[in-house]
């Protein structure tokens, strides 16, 4: 954990106590946590180790609004997608709890050998890996050659790959359809993978994702053979548990894995069954379900100002944390399509927009760090690209809205009035909890700069696969999109974001479509870095180049707060927003 980062935590656990020992009608209480929750020392800190006294069995429940993104390993690319996916599968590498900064081998026999010149990396497997029912059959490094393959193809269409894995030898003939195969990825015998790659880049860290979950071609094909694939709804698995039932929008169903093997596989996986429950769209209720309830966690969502102020202040505060380094919230604007296209008009929005308006609709302070750029606390570069100040730009030095900034930046934009008269725009956000709140609250910022917002909201996953990650929809902006890590680099923050290379016509997660060629080359160029501290520096120089371009509105660095119910001892997964890591996560007295 880095310094930064333990800084963050010791802060977030005094803002904690300041808020449970000074808001509201009552003293709050004490400050002391409970022993639930897995033992939390602190009001509000995360809990990152399994309690001592886990045992085994039980069924969790996890209370979600929406939907994953896509079931599939090879596809998915939300945080709650991530949460369901890892408990199933066994990745190349992986992030225990409290550790975000360097993944353990999973799948992995050991760490990654890497070539002097950095172009050849070569990973073992372990022997005696078996994929679930019907396949039944041990793992080779052919079914993560296949994996990372499919993710490449119009029937998979991943959001990520073309960011970290498009390096690798062979890639280009393979998308063309030139090749059957990626000719850079090797598999000199059924324990051995090696990556040869045209230059260097992030591909080590890469082999965390999910893309890197085995895949058997005799098995998938059949599914790979539709657009798009159907192997989501009919994966099989190596991890702890296996897919049992999925109706979409309503509920997935996780059961155990009987060919998993907890000697090769370092999670102790003690709950027997989990559930996730879709579609609970009134955020109050489903946090209350949880806290009063037993077995059940929160999924998506977070628990309401209200909530947070109640949980914190009552006798149940060891049932929230607040969890550091939960990534960056964004309002996003097609720079493609006016007025967006104007420079001097997305100077505007973000010099009159109020963050701290939107940060009021999630729980005030105790959740965040207003943003002033894109990267955020604890990842590399932060420090470099100015910290917690940012680069002082006038443009967002006003973290409640400067409208007569914003008008000056219209009038440069050709309204001599100072307000937008342009055509009304389409907004798409959320429907449920804190962000349709927050979507709400973006339209009313909007409007104040003369903006007429037609305001369209739908359940989250919805927002992202038919709207916001879709470049040829008519979506002008989206009120909702956030963004967390893929590892530790800075370039897993900006990369997929902003470079215009990285623009796919679905699951597409450069929001804006910002397509600048001094940027791209800026990235390629920081991307081959392989020294920490030139790419510290070189992405922070980035982080300059694309906050000058306004191509969004940064207005949150999250502390993301999840919720349990009293007899869960929950882990959290500092590495996936601060969301629980289910293969940690046990029920009290599950075996009694």
């Amino acid at each position: 954990m880095t310094t930064l980062l333990r800084r963050a935590v010791a802060l977030l656990a005094l803002l904690a106590l300041l808020v449970a020992a000074g808001c509201g009608d009552d003293d709050g209480g004490s400050t002391e946590a409970g022993d639930g929750g897995g033992g939390s020392a602190e009001v509000g800190a995360p809990v990152t180790e399994t309690a001592s006294d886990a045992q085994k069995g039980g069924e969790l429940t996890v209370l979600s609004a929406g939907d994953v993104d896509y079931l599939d390993p090879g596809k998915a690319y939300y945080a709650f997608s991530f949460m369901v996916l890892y408990p199933m599968h066994m990745t190349l590498y992986a992030f225990e709890p409290g550790n975000p900064e360097e993944a353990a081998p999973m799948l992995a026999d050991g760490d990654a050998e890497v070539s002097d010149d950095g172009l050849t990396v070569t990973v073992k497997i372990k022997d005696g890996v078996r994929f679930s029912p019907p396949v039944d059959r041990e793992v080779t490094s052919a079914d993560v050659k296949y994996a990372i393959e499919r993710a490449f193809t119009k029937e998979v269409t991943n959001g990520y790959v073309n960011s970290y894995f498009a390096n690798i030898k062979g890639v280009d003939a393979f998308k063309k359809g030139d090749a059957d195969e990626i000719s850079g990825i090797e598999t000199p015998d059924d324990l051995t993978i090696v990556f040869n790659l045209t230059r260097g880049g992030p591909l080590v860290g890469a082999l965390s994702m999910p893309i890197t979950a085995p895949v058997p071609k005799e098995y998938a094909r059949e599914f790979d053979s539709k657009n798009p694939s159907t192997y989501g709804e009919n994966q099989v698995t190596t991890g702890p548990y296996m897919l049992d039932s999925y109706r979409p929008g309503r509920e997935i169903v996780l059961t155990r894995n009987p060919n998993w093997d907890g000697e090769l596989d370092p999670r102790p996986a003690y709950l027997d069954r989990i559930v996730f429950s879709e579609g609970n769209d009134d955020a109050t209720v489903a946090s209350r379900q949880i806290l009063e309830g037993k077995g059940m966690v929160s999924g998506d969502f977070p628990p309401p100002p209200a909530v947070i102020k109640s949980t914190v202040q009552g006798d149940t505060k060891e049932l929230i944390q607040f969890n550091p380094g939960s990534g960056t919230r964004w309002v996003s604007m097609d720079t493609t399509r006016p007025p967006f296209d104007d420079l001097n008009v997305r100077k505007a929005v973000l010099a009159g927009f109020d963050s701290n308006a939107m940060r009021l609709t999630r729980g005030g302070e105790l959740i965040g760090d207003i943003a002033t750029h894109m990267l955020y606390p604890g990842v590399s570069g932060f420090e470099e690209a100015g910290g917690m100040e940012g680069f002082g730009l006038d443009f967002l030095s006003n973290p409640s809205g400067d409208e007569e900034l914003a008008a000056e930046y219209l009038r440069k934009a050709g309204f001599e009035s100072g307000k937008y008269e342009g055509p009304p725009i389409l907004m798409v956000g959320e429907n449920a909890g804190v962000d349709q709140a927050a979507a709400q609250v973006a339209q009313r910022q909007f409007e104040k700069l003369g903006f007429k917002v037609n305001l369209r909201q739908v359940p989250g996953d919805t927002m992202y696969t038919k709207f916001c990650n879709v470049p040829s929809s008519d979506t002008q902006v989206c009120p909702n999109v956030g963004w967390i890590r893929d590892f530790a680099d800075p370039e897993t923050v900006l990369g997929p974001t902003f470079n215009g290379n990285n623009i796919v016509p679905e699951n597409n997660v450069n929001w804006p479509e910002l397509d600048d060629p001094a940027i791209n080359k800026a990235m390629d160029e920081a991307s081959a870095l392989t020294d920490p501290d030139e790419r510290a520096r070189a992405w922070a120089d980035i982080d300059r180049m694309i906050t000058e371009q306004a191509p969004l509105i940064p207005w949150l660095w999250d502390k993301f707060p999840t919720i349990h119910s009293t007899d869960v001892q929950g882990v959290n997964a500092l590495w996936n927003q601060g969301s629980y890591d289910l293969a940690y996560t046990s029920l009290a007295g599950a075996g009694s």
